[in-house]
């Protein structure tokens, strides 16, 4: 899977944490640990291995297999800083794999929304963010 992260400019308050080095080291230690949280493709039967590898590299198990629909999984979750919405919210989608291949849609593109509980969005500001020297060095970084 080919990944990326983009900061939520609805949230002017962290502009001073817009630091794409900081993020992007963060990611290479989670991803060199195997993940940050369990991933399972669907069910928790279905579970998902995290290694780096170089996208598009080499033959896969899937790429002559044609189209394969994977039914609905969940795509991630909505938080109130990123929807305006004073609730928590989970966003589903119905995969499919065509030769090897899920692609996955952007967040808004979402069409099967549940909400889970009503919550308020959080703060965050310089005290209550780390700041990059105590991201990498504190907490076992490179």
């Amino acid at each position: 899977m080919r990944a990326h992260f983009e900061f939520n400019y609805n949230r002017p308050e962290l502009e001073f944490d817009r630091n794409e080095g900081k993020h992007f080291n963060i990611m290479k230690r989670a991803l060199k640990a195997g993940g940050r949280r369990d991933i399972f493709l669907g069910a928790r039967e279905c579970q998902a291995y995290v290694e780096p590898c170089e996208f598009g590299k080499g033959p896969g198990y899937y790429d002559d297999q044609g189209t394969q629909h994977l039914g609905t999984m969940v795509h991630g979750f909505n938080y109130p800083d990123e929807t305006g919405r004073n609730q928590f919210e989970v966003r589903l989608w119905s995969a499919v794999m065509e030769q090897g291949y899920i692609k996955f849609p952007r967040p808004e593109k979402c069409t099967i929304i549940r909400p889970i509980k009503d919550m308020q969005a959080k703060w965050f500001d310089q005290y209550n963010v780390a700041a990059v020297e105590k991201t990498i060095h504190g907490l076992g970084g490179e």
